[in-house]
């Protein structure tokens, strides 16, 4: 065999014994960055998904209430400096926020890992009363679940609300909860509030005039005509366009009544003493 040949297969040889270490070498750096990838992110799943979400919250944002007092909604929402994403139950957070006087509603976001969002809805006047409070006569607001969320001044609230008389039986104080059977008629007075304000405009002032066993009934002022007016506790637009109909009639024909009551249905009305029908 030609040396020249021996020697070009040695050559060969060595070149690919050179490439193939070289390969090699490659390979293992590619397996060490391989390794290294996994372990970063092994690392950051492991912080992520073990570590982050048990520590402490980083922020808590609290949105709906302006002027609300930041420390007593997280304490009353168990909020603490311990508190962490994994260990804040935010169903026990909204309902325990939904006991604050001023707290229609609240709902509680939590975002991983470290943060939460409270977003509160405020209670909404239904009725107002002025009553005793302290020595002094003061106006007191109830939203619709009979929940006294406000005492004192307000001139926009005033002028918005319907006022009523005779509902508490106790001094009211801030967060008081009126007996269930008002709901309705509160939940009533806030609807006519807010889709019929002009038939509620026409009334100066509601009575409750509980009965001798059970429920109520109410007495109402019309704003323009000096007669009062019975009527059972389901106060509704129907109802209120019916009262203002009969008044109508009765005024337009000159009939000077007392009293018109509609608790059965149909109205029955007193005369002023000295008139005749």
């Amino acid at each position: 065999m030609p040396s020249s040949y021996i020697y070009m297969e040695n050559a060969l040889r060595e070149e690919h014994s050179e490439e193939k270490k070289k390969s090699s070498r490659l390979e293992k750096r590619l397996k060490r960055i391989l390794v290294i990838i996994l372990l970063a992110i092994g690392a950051e799943l492991c912080w992520l998904l073990l570590i982050s979400p048990f520590m402490p919250l980083g922020t808590a944002e609290i949105v709906g209430i302006p002027g609300i007092d930041r420390r007593m909604v997280l304490a009353q929402a168990g909020i603490n400096a311990h508190s962490s994403y994994m260990t804040l139950n935010a169903a026990e957070a909204e309902a325990a926020l939904g006991n604050l006087y001023q707290v229609e509603s609240a709902r509680v976001i939590k975002h991983f890992p470290d943060s939460v969002r409270i977003i509160l809805t405020g209670r909404q006047p239904a009725a107002m009363s002025l009553t005793m409070v302290e020595g002094r006569m003061a106006p007191v607001f109830l939203d619709r679940r009979g929940v006294v969320f406000k005492i004192g001044d307000d001139e926009n609230l005033s002028r918005s609300v319907p006022l009523i008389s005779g509902i508490f039986s106790e001094e009211p104080y801030l967060g008081l909860r009126l007996s269930p059977a008002y709901t309705a008629f509160l939940t009533n007075l806030e609807r006519l509030h807010q889709s019929f304000p002009e038939l509620l405009s026409a009334i100066s002032e509601i009575g409750v005039r509980r009965k001798a066993y059970n429920g109520f009934d109410l007495v109402l002022y019309p704003r323009y005509e000096p007669v009062r007016i019975r009527a059972s506790a389901e106060l509704n637009e129907d109802v209120l366009r019916y009262m203002m109909l009969v008044i109508d009639v009765i005024v337009s024909q000159g009939i000077k009544v007392h009293e018109i009551d509609f608790r059965n249905g149909t109205a029955s009305y007193t005369l002023k003493e000295g008139s005749s029908g």
